[in-house]
């Protein structure tokens, strides 16, 4: 059970973040407890209505943990952030998680491909069983779709998508103001389009996805060195595969612009970015894609906290369109 005292009318929840009205330009209000689930690190935090982070803890993602170790460790980190909100006369209205995919939305479950102790865990109602706050649950990289377009470098933009490229590689999408959530909630799942035909087996069991040849793990696989020791051209065939997936969304949904975020892609900087920028140019031809544009995210270290948060302001309704 959680540590401090609940806000007045907090109660448990296992809410469904699709709202009628899923659009993500906003002024919310309030406070959210965010978490980041990722396949290197635990993050969890409190977020205010202005996107500042007021407090925030992390750990390691345990290695080879089953899924109550995993649990156990998360939720340690969720009381030590809960037990700060009366010292700091602040307290958290929802519960929003950004977490590796895939996931089911209707059924609260993830099963994050790069935390194996986590196969169908109704992660979303233990949380919510745990901080008896309001509790919602989306794909961390739909999650930077809705901080980026709320506070980054979307601001102001109505059709864009936002991908991660880091311990694997996902994306978020967003056309006319709305993220697009799917059947399951796994819409913009980038990270498994085919781009080395015949290639490396993914997690997911196909060959050749854009996770199993551009993320950190497949990179440290390929080269037996952690990405962040990468060579020139290892960032930039990294660059060219990222811009190769990305032309094929752009010329699918008539995209302008892809923000990129991860410790991967923003490691390897101005080198990745220009390889992917040509790759666009050089597949996104069709008159309507032509000009499509690939960005470095702007929110860096806050943003998997201030995504998480924009995820359980959307569930309340408070993440709303702008004109």
């Amino acid at each position: 059970m959680r540590s401090a005292t609940p806000a007045p009318g907090s109660r448990i929840d296992c809410a469904d973040p699709r709202t009628t009205d899923s659009q993500v330009h906003t002024s919310p209000s309030g406070v959210a407890l965010a978490v980041d689930i990722g396949g290197t690190k635990f993050e969890v935090g409190l977020v205010a209505a202005s996107g500042e982070v007021i407090v925030r803890r992390r750990c390691a993602t345990p290695a080879n943990a089953d899924g109550e170790q995993l649990l156990s460790a998360l939720t340690q980190l969720v009381d030590e952030v809960l037990a700060a909100q009366a010292g700091l006369g602040v307290w958290a209205e929802v519960c929003g998680v950004g977490s590796g995919g895939p996931m089911s939305t209707a059924h609260d479950s993830v099963s994050p491909i790069n935390i194996r102790g986590w196969r169908g865990f109704p992660l979303r109602r233990r949380l919510a069983e745990h901080t008896e706050l309001p509790t919602v649950i989306d794909n961390d990289a739909k999650a930077l779709a809705l901080a980026e377009g709320w506070l980054g470098s979307a601001a102001g933009v109505r059709d864009y998508m936002a991908m991660v490229v880091s311990t694997g590689v996902g994306g978020g999408i967003v056309l006319d103001g709305r993220l697009l959530d799917g059947a399951d909630g796994n819409a913009g799942h980038v990270g498994h389009i085919c781009v080395v035909p015949d290639g490396r087996l993914c997690g997911c069991g196909a060959y050749g996805c854009l996770e199993a040849e551009a993320s950190g793990t497949s990179i440290a696989a390929i080269t037996g060195a952690p990405a962040a020791e990468a060579s020139r051209v290892v960032v930039e065939r990294t660059g060219l595969l990222i811009g190769r997936a990305v032309s094929s969304v752009a010329n699918l949904l008539d995209l302008k612009l892809v923000v990129v975020a991860g410790s991967v892609a923003l490691g390897f900087g101005a080198p990745f970015f220009a390889a992917a920028q040509a790759e666009i140019d050089a597949r996104s031809r069709i008159e309507f894609a032509a000009g499509a544009r690939i960005v470095p995210a702007s929110l860096g270290a806050d943003g998997p906290l201030i995504g998480a948060a924009a995820v359980g302001f959307r569930s309340l309704g408070s993440l709303l369109s702008t004109p």
